[in-house]
């Protein structure tokens, strides 16, 4: 038995980065030998193991070979007889095909160290194009790392899409790999990625239509990365991406992709509102209370933080808007709604005094500034 680490680990420990997860490979064991060692199985599809202290994975060395269409139409063997190498060539990326034995010593067959050090992303063998999947992860890994993409893998891509092979994608997966690559440090990458090989009107045809419109493709995307150099969340980041599509469509897009509910409920209200928070300065009190019933700012009050968030997003100029709500909603805030429905001798009326309570003190605030 020999076990090597393998895959993202020992790619980020070339990179120089930290390294969150590692993940291991093991050649010449059975799964009852696993056992009998204290591994706990947990792979469904093929043998995976936790290790019995550190609960790190560790899988048997396998080949895969392609059966029906799509990224579950896979058959694995795992086997004592399966080396390293048939292991590492089933892998996506050169860059993710490197091996650290117990000595420290990397076993790199497909040379990516070397695409390492020139910044490139290039699939393994022509296995690449039976696993829709991995058109995602090269779009994920160039947002996160800023790599190119090698001609052939574009190439290869590119025909992927056309044959329609990503259309058997799931809702849950696309989004899933949507979602990781909106965390990364440049998630415009993704989508110029997935733009450039065609994949983008297959999963997200509503974002590729922003392309329609040069000026407006290249706002949503600087917008997009200035939420990620902000650190904003994930729902944030949905959010100023959807902020640049009609209503419909960022409906249409959060309803296909069977996006979760706070990334979608945000993106909504980016698509509907975002235009009204960027020209804030502009409204009068009755406008600003009409706007902060509306996307609930008094129950919700951190989730109108984040639309400001998506809205102001690579915005130069969106401090005196951002100045102008945040006055305003801490005036109003300042109301004791408790204190008026105890006042109040007719419950309809609750409503109305709250609000013309607030609608004063935000007249006020944006009188007395």
């Amino acid at each position: 038995m020999k076990i090597y680490c393998v895959g993202g680990a020992v790619r980020d420990e070339l990179l120089g980065l930290p390294v969150k997860d590692r993940d291991y490979v093991v050649v010449g064991a059975t799964p009852e030998e696993m056992v009998q060692q204290g591994y706990k199985p947990v792979g469904r599809d093929f043998p995976v193991f936790l290790h019995p202290q550190s609960h790190e994975e560790y899988a048997l060395a396998r080949t895969e070979r392609k059966t029906a269409r799509g990224y579950h139409g896979f058959e694995f063997r795992a086997a004592p007889d399966v080396t390293l190498e048939q292991d590492l060539a089933r892998r996506d990326l050169t860059i993710n095909a490197i091996a650290r034995d117990a000595e420290g010593r990397l076993i790199d067959p497909h040379h990516g160290g070397d695409d390492l050090k020139a910044g490139v992303l290039r699939h393994v063998s022509a296995a690449f194009a039976e696993d829709p999947v991995r058109v995602l992860r090269v779009a994920r890994f160039a947002a996160r790392f800023g790599f190119r993409i090698a001609r052939e893998t574009m190439k290869l891509m590119r025909e992927m899409a056309r044959d329609g092979e990503v259309d058997a994608l799931v809702p849950e997966r696309v989004w899933q790999e949507i979602a990781r690559g909106l965390m990364e440090s440049r998630p415009s990458g993704l989508f110029e990625v997935l733009r450039e090989c065609r994949a983008l009107e297959r999963v997200m045809p509503e974002v590729d239509a922003l392309w329609d419109d040069a000026d407006t493709a290249r706002t949503a995307m600087a917008a997009l990365d200035a939420a990620a150099a902000a650190g904003a969340t994930l729902p944030a980041r949905f959010a100023t991406l959807a902020r640049h599509l009609v209503p419909l469509a960022a409906e249409s897009l959060a309803s296909r992709l069977k996006v979760p509910a706070d990334c979608r409920d945000l993106a909504l209200l980016a698509a509907r509102h975002a235009n009204t928070v960027l020209d804030a300065v502009e409204l009068d009190a009755q406008s600003v209370l009409e706007l902060f019933n509306t996307v609930d700012a008094w129950r919700r009050p951190e989730r109108f933080a984040e639309l400001m968030a998506a809205s102001f997003a690579g915005e130069p100029d969106a401090g005196p808007a951002r100045a102008h709500l945040e006055r305003a909603l801490r005036a109003a805030a300042g109301v004791d709604a408790g204190e008026i429905a105890k006042a109040a001798k007719d419950p309809a009326a609750i409503r109305g005094g709250v609000d013309a309570a607030r609608l004063d003190a935000i007249r006020k605030a944006l009188t007395d500034r």
